[in-house]
């Protein structure tokens, strides 16, 4: 190969790895679209929709990876894997996962796939605690464990005093760190975050005994250390995703353990949220021979619910207890200003997926309203909004300049860019 042919390949590779949203919350889990990935910077009233195709219930989010996108649905009472062609929305394979779980809010799958599209495997955990391996090209399985019979976990389901994913179900996607695949078990019996080896599925370690929560979890650098975050049913903690060692832990216990937030990092804080607690921020130092963890700050009047809010130049956005967008100081745990009168959703709580696009921020509503704002501390600036879909809890993907998402009826693929419609 001569090294002209050699410089496109490589090119052409580079491109269609940015163009990944491969996991929960995009590429680095922060929410942001890939540096250099073409973004819009105003929306019309209207979006062209590219493709939409029936989906069963559900409420794990899509993702996307080598010209294909993966996700769960319910039917006839089970969970199935899915995975369809990007351009087209056509069904490539599927597969059936587990038994669906059912509660108040609905039923159906809550956790968000996990593409390895380097190895060409795509990793689905169901509600109730099966995670499978499966092969991105055709679905067959490669390996498979159970939290339940094979962990001890606990899976109950909405019943009395059940606490986190027990209660609803394991919602905490799975990440994926070099040749290992961690995820937040829930077993008492030491193995509440396990490390498992991403080709076989042999247990590489085991840490804690939390019951888990539905966060899914971030690995980070904090304090001048990469570390695995977790905000379990019972705490914040960082772990050593080398050896899962544990490096430092804060205890944040709230009534049936509902923390839903994706933790955020800036500086040397780690933020979470919860509908009781408020907005947490803990601040990790070193101390002795370790870590120390300590409070920085707390807002109650910024509490988040479900939404997992994102990050920019040291201010976070989300939703705040009053169905507000927010904008809080991430020094000082303020609110910046507020927004009032975009989140239409007839329940007492909100949801929205956030994308950081550029220097705009991209909000889904959970009446399928999609609002690009401006990334400034200084006030709410729009830059349009349309319809999108329906109602949904599920986070969009974003890829080549298209945005993925569902609602309770449909997969759908919609065009934010111009040409973006016929390219992928």
């Amino acid at each position: 190969m001569n090294a002209r042919l050699f410089l496109l390949t490589f090119a052409i590779a580079s491109m269609a790895l940015a163009a990944d949203w491969p996991q929960w919350r995009g590429p680095d889990r922060t929410g942001y679209v890939s540096a250099g990935e073409a973004v819009p910077t105003a929306l019309g009233a209207e979006l062209p929709v590219v493709w939409h195709v029936p989906v069963g219930d559900g409420f794990a989010s899509p993702v996307v990876a080598g010209g294909r996108v993966f996700y769960l649905d319910q039917k006839d009472g089970n969970e199935i894997a899915h995975a369809a062609d990007a351009a087209t929305g056509k069904e490539l394979w599927h597969a059936m996962l587990f038994s669906a779980h059912r509660d108040g809010f609905g039923i159906g799958p809550r956790c968000t796939p996990v593409a390895d599209s380097a190895e060409g495997r795509v990793y689905f955990q169901s509600a109730k605690g099966e995670l499978q391996c499966l092969a991105a090209s055709d679905g067959k399985q490669i390996w498979r464990v159970n939290y339940v019979t094979d962990l001890g976990a606990i899976y109950i389901g909405e019943k009395g005093k059940a606490a986190g994913a027990s209660r609803h179900g394991a919602a905490g996607s799975p990440i994926i760190d070099g040749e290992n695949l961690i995820a937040q078990v829930g077993s008492a019996s030491g193995a509440s975050i396990v490390a498992f080896d991403k080709k076989t599925g042999a247990v590489v370690w085991k840490s804690q005994s939390d019951q888990t929560a539905y966060a899914a979890p971030l690995i980070s650098e904090v304090a001048g250390v990469r570390q695995f975050i977790s905000f379990t049913a019972e705490a914040l903690l960082g772990l050593d995703p080398r050896d899962g060692r544990l490096l430092w832990r804060r205890p944040l216990q709230t009534a049936l353990g509902r923390h839903v937030t994706t933790p955020v990092v800036v500086g040397d804080l780690v933020i979470v949220a919860s509908h009781q607690i408020g907005l947490v921020a803990t601040r990790i130092a070193r101390g002795g021979e370790g870590l120390v963890a300590s409070e920085a700050w707390v807002n109650k009047n910024a509490a988040m619910n479900f939404t997992s809010p994102v990050i920019v130049d040291g201010f976070l956005y989300g939703i705040g207890p009053a169905k507000n967008l927010v904008c809080v100081n991430c020094n000082t745990g303020e609110i910046a200003w507020e927004k009032t009168g975009l989140i239409q959703t007839s329940g007492d709580k909100a949801e929205a997926g956030f994308l950081v696009m550029g220097k705009n921020i991209g909000m889904l509503t959970d009446t399928g309203v999609f609002v690009l704002f401006d990334a400034d501390p200084h006030g709410y600036k729009e830059s349009g909004q349309a319809q999108v879909c329906g109602l949904t809890w599920c986070n969009p993907a974003y890829a080549a300049g298209k945005l993925y998402l569902r609602d309770q009826r449909e997969l759908r693929c919609v065009s934010l860019l111009p040409g973006a419609a016929n390219t992928h």
